[in-house]
């Protein structure tokens, strides 16, 4: 049984390569990019929801950007700390901003899908841009990127940031969660027009507002936790010019702060990455397990066959995983020595996001607890 796993393992893993390689060689670095130096009117819009420990240093960010024609449209979505005030300080600082408050979320809609609904409702640019209230800007990101979305005449152009982390464990579990996103999903295929694969990143989704306004806007996706990526997938499914490019030194946003927060954070989106069934809960933990923890097992095994197999699956996702993180992150790519450790901690955040999916009756976020019923009903 474990010979034929690990030979159709080797077999898998070969396919993920190739596909690998001739993806990741397709997705452009932001920073080499040259820089727009006049252009349309940019829309910024930032949802946020009790940040107020991170709004003030993003926005100063963008504020200081070297593209110039840009407005702001702030979002408070029903903050109960000092973010609503910290928004209206900011709109002192800068004429170009404007701020939002909303105090009720309307049936049907996720509070972050209405937040950015409703900044958009109110912008005026050629451009929207949506990002989130925790990201980081280097001063020429908005130029570069504007430049690129044009000189591809583009419809949505999506930027994968430096997702930062302090702590080694932290580290290790984004670099986990960056590697089985690039095989589960794919992303690289955005920027094949022949392709229906599409992607989206919350920290910087860069849209048309004509495409946007065309496609359906947030109302196509109003009730899903993972807005960004179903945004990105749904505008290329519908046939809108997409790509993804990295911008590791132009954009920063701390993921989460400790391993903790990343298990309370992916509680909202894991269920629903994996279509609210219980299927494919086990599918995943099955897939995780055989693929990435099992081989560092059973290479010891006194069956010299399954030795040598466990051995080609290791080197094979090995080389795999070294290409994501030297392409995705600036994290070291001898992390992958721990790859069994971190494997399990991500089957533990699976389990625990879908067994309190279950037990709620839904997913809280933002406050909000959302029945599992409307979000099957809107799947």
């Amino acid at each position: 049984m474990l010979t034929l796993l690990f030979s159709i393992g080797i077999l898998v893993w070969t396919v993920f390569l190739i596909d690998g390689l001739m993806g990741l060689r397709k997705i452009d670095s932001l920073e080499a990019e040259d820089s727009l130096e006049n252009g349309s009117l940019l829309s910024v819009i930032v949802a946020a929801r009790n940040e107020e420990n991170q709004i003030r240093d993003s926005i100063f960010s963008q504020l200081a950007q070297t593209y110039r024609n840009v407005e702001w449209i702030l979002v408070n979505d029903r903050s109960t700390d000092t973010t609503g005030l910290m928004m209206e300080e900011l709109k002192k600082e800068d004429r170009r901003i404007s701020v939002i408050h909303i105090e009720e979320l309307p049936e049907g809609w996720l509070g972050k899908n209405n937040a950015l609904y409703q900044g958009f409702l109110k912008a005026s640019g050629k451009w929207l841009l949506f990002t989130d209230a925790d990201v980081k800007f280097e001063k020429e990101a908005f130029a570069k990127a504007l430049h690129y979305f044009d000189r591809h005449e583009l419809d949505h152009l999506t930027a994968a940031p430096n997702l930062s982390a302090k702590k080694f464990w932290l580290k290790s579990f984004v670099a986990f969660f960056l590697f089985g996103f690039s095989y589960f999903k794919r992303p690289w295929a955005a920027n094949n027009p022949k392709s229906k694969i599409g992607t989206g990143i919350g920290a910087f989704n860069l849209i048309s507002k004509e495409a946007y306004e065309e496609f359906g806007t947030h109302e196509k996706v109003k009730m899903r936790p993972d807005d960004d990526l179903q945004l990105g997938m749904r505008m290329k499914q519908a046939g809108y010019r997409q790509r993804i490019v990295t911008a590791l030194r132009l954009i920063e946003v701390e993921w989460y702060g400790s391993l903790r927060e990343a298990f309370v954070g992916l509680e909202k989106n894991t269920f629903a990455g994996l279509h609210y069934r219980v299927s494919m809960v086990f599918f995943a933990i099955f897939g995780v397990f055989i693929t990435n923890v099992l081989p560092f097992i059973t290479i010891f095994s006194s069956n010299k066959i399954v030795a040598l197999l466990s051995l080609g699956n290791i080197l094979l996702s090995g080389i795999h995983y070294v290409m994501v993180i030297k392409k995705m992150t600036i994290f070291s790519p001898a992390m992958f020595l721990v790859l069994p450790v971190t494997a399990l901690l991500f089957i533990y955040s699976i389990i625990r996001a879908s067994y309190l999916t279950y037990k709620r009756g839904g997913i809280m976020w933002r406050g909000t607890l959302y029945k599992l019923r409307e979000l099957r009903d809107k799947e």
